[in-house]
C-alpha cells in the first residue's frame, strides 16, 4: 500500500510558468492551467524521486466518481496517475478525454 504524505504547497509551474496556489482540500500535485506535473515523488508527497522530469498529461481514466489524469514522464518514461482537481482547466480535461 502506498504511503501518502500531505503536501499542499504553492508553486510555479515549470511548464507554463503560472503561479499555482494551494488546493486546500487535498495535496496539490499538478498545475490546474496546463495539467502538467513534476516527477518528484516515489510515494505521494514524499519528494524522494530524483528524476525531476516533467509529467506530461497523456490520457484520462474514470476513477470512482471522478477521473484520474494519466501522465508520462518526459525524462524517464514512467507512467503515473493523479486525481483531477476541482479547479483544473475543464477544456484541457475534455481535450484529454477526446485524445483516445
Amino acid at each position: 500500500m502506498k504511503k501518502f504524505l500531505m503536501r499542499d504547497d504553492s508553486f510555479v509551474c515549470d511548464n507554463c510558468g503560472k503561479l499555482v496556489e494551494k488546493l486546500s482540500y487535498t495535496a496539490r500535485d499538478h498545475c490546474p492551467y496546463c495539467l502538467y506535473s513534476k516527477h518528484v515523488d516515489i510515494n505521494p508527497g514524499d519528494r524522494l524521486n530524483s528524476c525531476g522530469g516533467m509529467l506530461r498529461p497523456i490520457d484520462l481514466e474514470k476513477f470512482k466518481n471522478t477521473y484520474k489524469i494519466i501522465y508520462q514522464c518526459i525524462k524517464c518514461g514512467e507512467v503515473h496517475k493523479n486525481i483531477v482537481a476541482s479547479d483544473d482547466d475543464f477544456d484541457k480535461i475534455i481535450y484529454l478525454s477526446k485524445s483516445k
